[in-house]
């Protein structure tokens, strides 16, 4: 997926790898501190999601590893790219890879495609107009 953000590469950056930064936009609570080579734990109101930063190049690229899957039935690894454009930022998300040939790999897919979907309009909403647009329970 890829989205235009008005935000520079050092702010687009910081949501990414800065634990407390996340939470204005992705989980509301992150415990451990998105360090490289350290796992976290993300955390919703209806689950927990481990995170293994592997990556974290300034202002360019995060790339982590996590398993959204209950059980860790299937971890992807996500990549980030952050590139400067004009005033603004131009954001790259990669996530994968999922077995399309599986009923359950095709499944997670879909629910990839709209879970980034959401949560980069939350980006954008925060990093751009600084509003939170996550449902709250």
């Amino acid at each position: 997926m890829e989205r235009r953000l008005d935000a520079s590469p050092e702010r687009v950056y910081r949501a990414w790898s800065d634990a407390e930064t996340m939470t204005t936009w992705f989980a509301p609570r992150v415990e451990g501190s998105l360090a490289v080579d350290t796992r976290s734990v993300l955390v919703w109101s209806d689950r927990r999601v481990w995170l293994d930063m592997q990556e974290a190049e300034p202002y360019q690229r995060v790339r982590f590893r996590w398993a959204w899957q209950p059980q860790d039935a299937m971890a992807t690894e996500v990549t980030v790219d952050i590139l400067p454009q004009g005033y603004g930022t131009w954001l790259t998300v990669h996530d994968g890879p999922f077995e399309l040939g599986t009923s359950d790999g095709l499944d997670a897919w879909a629910e990839a495609i709209e879970g980034w979907a959401e949560s980069l309009a939350n980006l954008r909403a925060q990093l751009d107009f600084s509003v939170d647009l996550r449902r709250r329970p």
